[in-house]
């Protein structure tokens, strides 16, 4: 392709020239850059976040939730974190997790010295399914495990209904 097929107005002096193909070339050339990124970054994916996210510093933790007919159970998984940098907080049926990372290296072997540090907050919301005793609820940090347990009302706990399978 010609450049000058590139630019509409050059093709005729007289009339302005219509595209067919609503997508430019530079428009294809920018869909397959980004698929190639995309595939590139995502080969290699990292146990808690996307090989992108832990180049830039960016942390966020994964969580596990899960529910009994008398509680959920929440697990977040905060690696290198002690318990005074995360905050647990419910607030009208949404449990928040926020905390900040903080992580310094030091390396010194005669002249040589190297220094590196890495901060993130995050903060994580899940919204629970069913109303909480939340004067109850208890919280756990141990080895970078948060563990939150979270009791259901009464209420909730007899509001569950069987229903039966027929074939």
């Amino acid at each position: 392709m010609a450049l000058k097929e590139l630019i509409p107005w050059k093709r005729n002096h007289n009339e302005l020239a219509v595209r067919r193909d609503p997508m430019t070339p530079f428009d294809h050339f920018r869909r397959e850059m980004d698929q190639l990124f995309d595939g590139f970054l995502n080969q290699w994916p990292a146990p808690s976040t996307s090989l992108l996210d832990r180049h830039l510093g960016e942390f966020m933790p994964t969580i596990d939730v899960a529910e009994t007919e008398r509680e959920i159970r929440v697990t977040a998984e905060l690696p290198g974190m002690e318990q005074k940098d995360v905050e647990v907080a419910l607030t009208r049926g949404v449990l928040t997790i926020k905390g900040e990372k903080r992580e310094k290296k030091e390396e010194s072997k005669g002249d040589f010295y190297r220094s590196e540090c890495r901060y993130g907050a995050f903060e994580r919301a899940v919204p629970l399914p069913a109303e909480i005793d939340a004067d109850n609820a208890k919280a756990t940090f141990e080895k970078g495990v948060l563990k939150i347990t979270l009791p259901k009302t009464a209420e909730a706990q007899s509001q569950r209904k069987r229903i039966p399978i027929s074939a």
